[in-house]
């Protein structure tokens, strides 16, 4: 059985983070493993508290898991210290990790920053190049641009506002870091569709819209954690990046066109609605 690990911050209403990270996995088909980067106290309104485990603890976990049961792919998802994530960068060299999914949890949906200056910095110096892919959505992508010293598609501005930006956005980001980039659309420029650029196995550069179906679910807490996860599970099982990310969108118009309703904010999404066919 193929086996993938995800490196992420624990949400204790399930509905994001590891606990949507092994669900997604593990209805994907591979086997999934975890190394916690932080606990939260969070349900769907909110986060109250968080507590970050200490970069030995991390190195611990990852070294224990990857000795053990290799992983096919990993995905790392809310990693908020530098130290944390150079802990990430040399477990993924040393160990010759492959299929790295790197959802660069950095802005929330309501425009606040949720890490550091410094980590971000660490995070495009050590992590991004040695990713597969990265799946930004657009405040994260515009982060990104902003960081690689680029000064916006116009030259004048670090904003997405169409369709062409984020091809634009998603090209630039790729040549300054070397991953894959999927840009995840929404935030008032498209409903659901995702624009990848990169090269492909072959080394061929790819362009690809993967176009997202309306689906009027209020209920849309961990989609980031869910897409990014489901992207892993399909590379750990050897599939193609187009096609990986292609069966993840799949999966997760299924997960919200299922309709769960839970908590009194945000809810989740239904990550086993296969079984429920």
């Amino acid at each position: 059985m193929k086996t993938a690990l995800t490196i992420a911050g624990s949400d204790s209403c399930g509905g994001a983070g590891i606990q949507a990270d092994i669900k997604t996995m593990t209805m994907n088909g591979v086997y999934a493993m975890s190394a916690v980067t932080a606990l939260t106290a969070q349900n769907t309104t909110g986060v109250t508290d968080i507590m970050e485990v200490t970069p030995d603890f991390l190195k611990a976990q990852l070294d224990a898991v990857i000795t053990d049961i290799f992983p096919n792919a990993v995905k790392t998802g809310m990693v908020a210290s530098s130290e944390l994530i150079k802990t990430i960068a040399q477990a993924i060299k040393t160990y010759s990790l492959k299929n790295l999914v790197v959802d660069p949890v950095m802005v929330a949906t309501s425009g606040s920053r949720l890490i550091s200056e410094e980590a971000i910095e660490t995070l495009k110096k050590e992590l991004l190049p040695l990713a597969t892919v990265i799946t930004p959505n657009i405040p994260e992508a515009e982060v990104l641009l902003e960081k690689a010293g680029l000064s916006g598609m116009d030259s004048k501005s670090l904003k997405i506002t169409s369709e062409f930006e984020m091809e634009e956005a998603a090209r630039k980001i790729h040549e300054a870091f070397g991953c894959s980039v999927l840009v995840k659309g929404g935030h008032n420029v498209n409903d659901a569709s995702d624009f990848l650029y990169g090269k492909n196995e072959k080394g061929e550069i790819v362009a690809k819209w993967f176009k997202g179906r309306r689906i009027n679910n209020p209920n849309t807490h961990g989609t980031g954690c869910t897409l990014s996860s489901a992207i892993a599970a399909n590379l750990a099982k050897g599939e193609s990046l187009e096609n990986a990310v292609e069966k993840a969108k799949e999966y997760i118009s299924g997960a919200l066109e299922a309709m769960l309703d839970l908590g009194k904010g945000s809810g989740p999404l239904m990550h086993n609605f296969i079984l429920n066919k």
